[in-house]
């Protein structure tokens, strides 16, 4: 329904009347709106109706598109209902699949995604518990109002200041580079995994989600540190060292999981812009390109399957809830 023409990315201003028409055919962009999205949702399904036999059939079952499909049983002369891993369609731009484009650039997403959840929660936790014990300091208060910051400032400027500081200003100390991916070229030893690229983008993607650690670590510690079972400990002369390490900061991170469906989210959503900015070859950059060039298959592909990772993570979070605080009782319903 949107406004984006398949012929014109891919032809530019050399399009005619004869390869647009074959181009809208090749994308079904010829079919009425219904029928576009009856055909989409025939390709996502894992069981789909595909015609056998005619190749201009928009539901052809052409193998080059659909390489892992199997058929169940034949309904007419032409037509099989088949079971087959979802296709993402191809790009406007080059005809690319898309599951092959967002399986080149997952990996490096990962590993940055990875890389900031565990920057997040290990110096999240850390320094929100900190932040409570010296709540009445300046280091306390230091703490707090840099969190304050890390959530209300947006991704994009954060990334473009510690570009501009670590990456130009501070070059020469930090060695650090503006913009660069997960694997640089050397002329003389070829592609190889440059780890120091990574420093910048998984600190600035892990500063919102730290921040919001830091705040809700922080209130649930106060929290945990009046009730009973810790002020007998206290009354018993146990040291404060060992009743944080032995009680309080494992009853505190258990709740923090809970918390994923938030930090999670702002992650997914500010991968895109960090990865603009310092040039990572992943799923933020594949998006923005999309965006810019309105490479619809390509930005639909990229949100479903962001969607269904958020769903998974989500899920997981709450099974693994369940599983530190034996006292939930998980129930599912459907």
């Amino acid at each position: 329904m949107l406004p984006a023409d398949p012929a014109r990315a891919m032809l530019g201003q050399r399009k005619d009347s004869v390869s647009v028409a074959v181009i809208n055919h090749d994308f079904a962009i010829d079919q009425p709106g219904y029928i576009r999205f009856l055909i989409y949702i025939n390709d996502l399904s894992p069981l789909s109706v595909y015609n056998r036999k005619v190749k201009e059939s928009p539901i052809y079952l052409d193998p080059a598109k659909y390489r892992t499909a199997f058929k169940m049983f034949y309904f007419s002369q032409d037509k099989a209902i088949v079971f087959k891993a979802p296709y993402l369609r191809r790009s406007y731009q080059n005809k690319e699949g898309v599951y092959d484009m967002l399986n080149e650039r997952f990996n490096d997403s990962a590993v940055l995604v990875t890389a900031s959840i565990i920057l997040s929660a290990a110096f999240g936790v850390f320094f929100g518990i900190v932040a409570a014990i010296r709540r009445k300091t300046w280091i306390g208060k230091t703490i707090s109002a840099l969190s304050l910051a890390g959530i209300s400032l947006p991704a994009f400027f954060i990334a473009i200041l510690f570009a501009w500081i670590f990456g130009s200003l501070l070059h020469k100390y930090t060695g650090l580079n503006m913009t660069g991916g997960l694997y640089s070229i050397d002329p003389f030893e070829g592609e190889y995994i440059s780890w120091k690229n990574l420093a910048l983008p998984s600190i600035v993607l892990a500063l919102r989600p730290m921040s919001l650690i830091i705040r809700q670590t922080k209130k649930t510690f106060l929290e945990v540190m009046s009730r009973p079972y810790i002020l007998a400990a206290k009354a018993k002369g146990v040291r404060r060292t060992m009743i944080i390490l032995n009680h309080a900061w494992l009853n505190t991170t258990a709740p923090l999981v809970l918390l994923s469906n938030q930090w999670l989210g702002s992650m997914l959503a500010g991968i895109i812009f960090v990865e603009f900015v310092f040039g990572w070859n992943g799923i933020g950059q594949l998006t923005v390109n999309a965006i810019d060039h309105a490479d619809m298959p390509v930005l639909m592909g990229i949100v479903l399957s962001v969607s269904v990772v958020y769903i998974i993570l989500n899920a997981l979070a709450t099974l693994l809830y369940s599983t530190l605080d034996p006292r939930t009782d998980l129930e599912i319903k459907i």
